[in-house]
C-alpha cells in the first residue's frame, strides 16, 4: 500500500487534527519558523518545529455527533484525508499549493537573510496560497459528497 494512503488511514492523527483548534492554530506555524530563522535562535526553531510535529495530536477529538455541523476548518482536514486516499482532486487548485511551496521556502530565506518586509509579504502569500488551495479543495470535495449523497 501506497504510504501516502497508509497515512490517510490513520484514524488517531485525523480526527484529532479535525479539530478546528489544531487546523487553525497550526497555520500560525510559517509564521513561527519565520521568527526562528528570522533570529536565527535554535530554542524559537525547536519550538516551531515542535509544535508543527506534535499539533495535528494535542487536540481532542472532534465531535461527529449526527446534530452536529462541522466547522469549516474540519471540513478541510477532512477533505485534506480524502484528497490522500485518492477519493477526491482538487482539479486546478492543486497549483496554488504547488506554488505555495516555493514561496515559504523564500519567505524562509528571506528571513534568514534578515530582509523583514520580503519574509513578511511572502510569508504572507505562502499563507494565503495555502488558505485558497484548502478552500478551492474543501469545496470540491463538497460538491463530490453532494453528487453522491443525491445518487
Amino acid at each position: 500500500m501506497d504510504p501516502q494512503r497508509r497515512f490517510a488511514d490513520v484514524d488517531v492523527f485525523w480526527e484529532r487534527h479535525a479539530n478546528p483548534k489544531s487546523g487553525w492554530s497550526r497555520f500560525l506555524s510559517v509564521p513561527l519558523l519565520l521568527l526562528a530563522a528570522y533570529t536565527r535562535d535554535r530554542r524559537v526553531l525547536a519550538v516551531a518545529l515542535g509544535w508543527t510535529l506534535v499539533n495535528p495530536v494535542v487536540f481532542p477529538r472532534v465531535d461527529r455527533g449526527p446534530e452536529v455541523d462541522p466547522a469549516w476548518m474540519t471540513r478541510v482536514v477532512d477533505a485534506e484525508r480524502a484528497w490522500l486516499r485518492d477519493e477526491t482532486s482538487p482539479g486546478g487548485w492543486h497549483r496554488l499549493n504547488t506554488v505555495s511551496g516555493p514561496v515559504t521556502a523564500y519567505a524562509l530565506y528571506a528571513a534568514y537573510r534578515r530582509r523583514p518586509l520580503r519574509a513578511i509579504l511572502a510569508g504572507a502569500a505562502s499563507m494565503a496560497l495555502k488558505l485558497a488551495f484548502v478552500w478551492g479543495l474543501e469545496r470540491r470535495w463538497s460538491a463530490d459528497l453532494s453528487t453522491e449523497n443525491r445518487a
